[in-house]
């Protein structure tokens, strides 16, 4: 979903007033655990718009689990992306884990961290994905630049691979295989999201497509500041357009190991990310003049797609 600039401060009004509130400077209240899974339930449903659907494709039995651990994202990310000073945030990320922390033994007071606490306890979750998290929207605060494509994928193995593993060891399914086909995925959507944001993300001074790729098509910074559309970072694009395509296809066999309800998720996730490149494909390479997106109706037919193919799956009782 691309935000308006409107959109965007309506979102971060609501956000300032939640952490005048609730934040590290506010003495704590008491919030039981009902307290606590409802306001993540509120929050989820208000944050993602894609909320409803994806959930109703869960058990019902880990709608509230989904619930915590997206508030417990959201909130993060809000930390790292919603506060102007980088200080600043760094100080309430670090906040924000001294919480988590607490979820393995003590009483966080946030109500996040308090519903939680009940989903890392009785899934026996690892904190290390959740710790992973913060480690990245750190790094946001200092670092806008990447060198190799290998320094990228570490920023990713900690910025996006975490809630892909995080879903498998809710689903009992974090073989090593898995989580390598997971991380292969989550990898690439991370990817499809840089190329089709690379030039809102310039414009910010972010720029994610390491240098060592700007230089093999004699791309220069100056270029991605400028944020007009040429021939190098056309090729540049395309290029990594083709190594994100190849980065899904290899993870798409996760399908096939993981449960039915996960399945469909994982499906919807490789298809979704597949048209943005195509969208970006389809634009010429060009994230310039106009930010290339999927329509409501391919998000539709991929949606049924992805049902479509699990559904057989599951008739086959591979599943």
């Amino acid at each position: 979903m691309v935000q308006s600039d409107q959109s965007t401060s309506v979102e971060a009004r609501f956000f300032q007033r939640e952490l005048a509130v609730l934040g590290p400077d506010h003495p704590p209240s008491a919030w039981s655990l009902t307290e606590a899974q409802q306001y993540c339930r509120n929050w989820a449903h208000r944050s993602y718009e894609n909320f409803t659907v994806v959930s109703y494709l869960l058990p019902r039995r880990l709608r509230q689990d989904f619930q915590n651990i997206y508030a417990y994202c959201r909130w993060a990310d809000n930390l790292a992306d919603e506060i102007a000073e980088p200080k600043e945030s760094l100080r309430l990320l670090d906040w924000w884990q001294q919480q988590l922390l607490l979820c393995r033994s003590g009483r966080p007071a946030h109500p996040v961290l308090v519903a939680l606490q009940d989903t890392i306890q009785r899934h026996q979750l690892p904190l290390d994905p959740f710790e992973h998290l913060l480690s990245a929207f750190r790094q946001d605060q200092t670092v806008n630049r990447y060198a190799t494509a290998d320094d990228l994928q570490d920023y990713c193995r900690r910025s996006a691979n975490p809630v892909g593993r995080i879903l498998l060891y809710l689903a009992q399914a974090s073989d090593g295989e898995n989580i390598a086909l997971s991380d292969q995925i989550c990898t690439s959507l991370q990817l499809a999201n840089f190329c089709q944001d690379l030039s809102r993300d310039a414009g910010i001074n972010r720029i994610y497509v390491p240098q060592s790729l700007c230089a093999e098509h004699a791309v220069e910074e100056a270029m991605l500041l400028r944020r007009q559309p040429t021939p190098e970072l056309r090729h540049m694009l395309a290029d990594w357009v083709a190594t994100t395509r190849a980065g899904f296809h290899a993870g798409w066999p996760l399908v096939d190991r993981v449960p039915s309800w996960l399945a469909t998720d994982v499906d919807l996730f490789v298809r979704g990310g597949l048209a943005i490149l195509d969208a970006i494909e389809q634009a010429e390479y060009d994230v310039w003049t106009r930010r290339p997106t999927v329509s409501k109706f391919r998000k539709l037919q991929m949606l049924g797609q992805s049902l479509a193919r699990c559904m057989l799956h599951a008739s086959r009782g591979t599943k």
